[in-house]
């Protein structure tokens, strides 16, 4: 039997078939020529689409297209683009450091938000402390698949909502933070953000699921979430066919 706390998670009804969709559908984003020589250009579109749309799934009312020409001024938008700018620099730390670094996309996404006193602390409640303590142990043991163990930390910040009032920004940072230090996606091409808006009429169900605790709820977050992944890493095909056309 696995040591690994994550494994059993790999034998619930649909999640490896789904986890397996969801690597060949970033390979294929990997695959795409564009990426010879533009890569920097599709990374930096998907961080910006990716901004976006966690703000949205936060409340923001901004478009694309006022965030791309510099009119979004919601402290939603904002907290979200200073996060993602400092995206590179917290990849190299997210391995070894995971609470440090969920303290900081706190202290980014919310410093329009929230009392200067809280920001970078979650919210002060005994069982948030605990669980991200388990968490931080889990992620130092688990070996199992990139997208399971990202699901895994942003239902955790989730479900907590242990970065309030941005915990869904800080939940999604993390998840595309794993993503990238686990080798499944590690120029952050994927649009992680874009699925789950995609898929938002889902996202919330699959979310109470998973906070009933129960295999059945946990594997339904799991399956969202790898359909989250495939509609990510659609989105930045696109981007790239963009590019090619010119």
């Amino acid at each position: 039997m696995s040591s690994d706390p994550l494994a059993p998670l790999l034998d619930l009804p649909g999640v490896t078939e789904a986890v397996t969709a969801s690597r060949q559908s970033v390979d294929t984003l990997l695959g795409n020529r564009v990426l010879r020589r533009r890569s920097s250009d599709v990374s930096a579109e998907s961080l910006l689409r990716g901004a976006w749309a966690s703000a949205v799934l936060d409340g923001s009312g901004a478009t694309l297209a006022e965030l791309r020409a510099g009119e979004a001024k919601d402290p939603i938008v904002q907290g979200a683009l200073r996060v993602s700018s400092e995206l590179a620099v917290l990849a190299d730390i997210w391995p070894t450091a995971h609470r440090q670094v969920l303290a900081r996309l706190h202290a980014l996404a919310a410093a329009d938000l929230a009392d200067p006193e809280s920001l970078g602390r979650p919210r002060p409640d005994r069982e948030v402390a605990h669980r991200l303590d388990v968490l931080a142990d889990v992620l130092a043991e688990t070996e199992a698949p990139a997208v399971v163990v990202a699901a895994i930390v942003q239902a955790e910040v989730l479900s907590l909502d242990a970065f309030a009032p941005a915990s869904g920004v800080v939940a999604r940072t993390a998840a595309r933070l794993t993503l990238i230090s686990r080798g499944l996606d590690p120029k952050s091409l994927g649009a992680l953000e874009v699925g789950h808006l995609e898929a938002r009429h889902e996202l919330a169900e699959a979310l109470a699921a998973y906070r009933t605790g129960r295999p059945e709820g946990v594997g339904q977050w799991l399956l969202h979430c790898c359909h989250a992944v495939e509609l990510g890493a659609r989105e930045s095909l696109a981007i790239c066919e963009a590019i090619q056309r010119g």
